[in-house]
């Protein structure tokens, strides 16, 4: 891949490479930081990317390389020194696009609550359901694409995604959510 199509790669999938860097890392200055630790990586191999090939699974199977990664070494610090600051770190999550000018200042508000609490209830689920479906709906990606990314049998990927969808479920009937 030369400097031209890997701009043309980064016009046309940033955005959702951004939005499923933001989602997997819970909030958007760490998805920021993702995101370009991503991109920082995908630049240094630019050379032996294909564009005919599907870049953007390789892409986000990198993030997820690099999320994974970063995990396993705050976890060893944390075993060995542990940071009593870094339990107040303020979560403020991913920032919904902007609403309709319409909307009423409440509803904005109520949008914003019922998306945190559905993020908040995507974010607690296991690692191994979560990231399909911030692949799934955030990357846009078909089950096959995601079997792919994360080595894995397609029937395995279905099932992982509807567990989480059950899951999902079962959290928001149990506040009462009816939609």
């Amino acid at each position: 891949m030369n400097k031209d199509e890997f701009e043309r790669f980064v016009l046309k999938f940033g955005k959702d490479i951004l939005r499923f860097c933001r989602m997997t890392a819970g909030d958007a200055e760490n998805g920021d930081e993702l995101y370009q630790d991503t991109m920082l990586k995908l630049l240094e191999k630019k050379q032996r990317l294909n564009a005919a090939q599907n870049a953007k699974s390789y892409a986000l199977s990198v993030s997820i390389y690099l999320w994974k990664n970063k995990k396993k070494k705050y976890a060893n610090r944390m075993r060995l020194v542990p940071v009593d600051s870094m339990d107040g770190m303020d979560d403020a999550g991913y920032q919904m696009a902007d609403h309709e000018e319409e909307a009423s200042p409440e509803h904005i508000v109520l949008q914003q609550n019922e998306a945190d609490m559905i993020q908040g209830f995507v974010a607690s689920l296991p690692e191994k359901y979560r990231i399909p479906i911030y692949l799934y709906y955030s990357a846009d990606m078909q089950i096959n694409e995601i079997a792919e990314i994360l080595g894995l049998p397609e029937g395995t990927v279905k099932s992982r995604m509807r567990k989480a969808k059950k899951q999902l479920k079962e959290k928001l009937e149990a506040i009462g959510y009816d939609r």
